[in-house]
């Protein structure tokens, strides 16, 4: 999630846990440090694009790391404030600062390594959008009500914060569900491989659907709205003899494992492209990866670094197609030609290419 949310969910959460044992601006400010604290991996350069992109929401996001983390954070406030608390209450907090931070960046498509060492596997619900001001708004107004009040009272702004931002995600995780069910009902085709529903930027209301065959990737929203369960899906090539050619390059093995299979491959000005299509949606997407140009062996040069060049839609038109389109059917997104391929509901079964989605 942004940093907003996650500098007010860990003063809110560190508020409700320390309550009286120190003084409320105290908890608030040892909450915000630990909130934002693991995000602070972004400045670390590791040289590749990809890897860049890979290695965060890593090491500081594993729930082993962080237990260890939290246990030092919780000395140093100990040491620092003497008798105010005790060192377990401060562990809690802590802890659970650190915990929460990682459980609402799963609750994002984005992908959390929760299981380091033991596993890289990119954790993620896909629920909620990495801002949503209807998570972060709750949780903001109860935690500036709890340190302006002089009521006994107080702390009560922040768990009801806590309560309405909680019961609010648990709503993403019901709408994704329903949402999941109308897609798989409306399928593209009889050789999809894997589904994605993520919701819209900043809210939960619109949902973008993401289904993946072997040599094709197909688009389609839905609004929670919509009086129609039918879907409007648009098919867009994977280039799998693309993915074929290059599978042994790393930077394509480690988007495919990122990305779950969610990636294309393309070809523009002699260099070759590979995009994680689950951030973005036709035909903007953040994270496009510039690999390269093809040598005399007709391989890529693995020791080229990864570059990123995504692109991001116009806000303008984009927000007033989105705002559009939550509330009635309306045409594709900017960008995207009114003529341009689609697909109706369904479609006839379909022979194609036995490609491996994990590749």
């Amino acid at each position: 999630m942004d940093s907003l949310t996650q500098i007010t969910l860990g003063s809110a959460v560190a508020v409700a846990v320390m309550g009286r044992k120190v003084p409320v601006w105290q908890s608030a400010l040892w909450g915000a440090f630990a909130g934002t604290a693991p995000d602070l991996d972004v400045v670390m350069d590791f040289g590749d694009a990809i890897l860049n992109m890979t290695r965060h929401r890593a090491e500081t996001h594993a729930i082993a790391y962080l237990t260890a983390a939290s246990a030092v954070f919780a000395a140093v406030a100990h040491l620092i404030h003497r008798q105010a608390a005790t060192f377990s209450r401060w562990w809690m907090a802590f802890w659970l600062v650190l915990i929460t931070h990682v459980g609402i960046d799963y609750m994002t498509v984005y992908g959390t390594q929760l299981a380091l060492p033991w596993s890289n596997y990119p954790f993620g619900q896909g629920s909620i959008f990495i801002i949503d001001p209807l998570y972060t708004a709750p949780l903001l107004i109860g935690l500036l009500a709890c340190l302006w009040s002089r009521s006994r009272f107080r702390w009560t702004w922040n768990a009801l914060g806590l309560l309405v931002s909680s019961t609010y995600m648990v709503w993403t995780v019901i709408a994704q569900e329903h949402v999941t069910t109308v897609a798989k009902a409306s399928p593209p085709g009889d050789r999809i491989d894997e589904w994605l529903i993520t919701p819209s930027p900043l809210n939960t209301f619109l949902w973008r659907m993401v289904a993946v065959s072997p040599t094709h990737y197909y688009e389609g929203w839905y609004s929670v709205f919509d009086d129609s369960p039918k879907i409007e899906w648009r098919q867009y090539d994977r280039r799998a003899d693309l993915i074929e050619q290059h599978w042994d390059h790393p930077g394509v093995r480690e988007v495919a494992r990122f990305s779950k299979g969610f990636y294309r491959m393309h070809e523009r000005d002699d260099n070759v492209y590979v995009t994680d299509i689950r951030m973005g949606f036709e035909p903007n997407y953040f994270f496009v990866f510039n690999l390269g140009s093809v040598g005399p062996d007709n391989q890529l040069d693995v020791n080229r670094p990864a570059i990123q060049e995504g692109s991001r839609p116009e806000l303008g038109p984009t927000w007033n197609w989105l705002i559009a389109r939550i509330l009635a059917p309306v045409g594709p997104q900017p960008g995207l030609d009114e003529t341009g391929p689609s697909l109706p509901a369904a479609l006839p079964p379909s022979i194609e290419p036995d490609v491996d989605i994990a590749r």
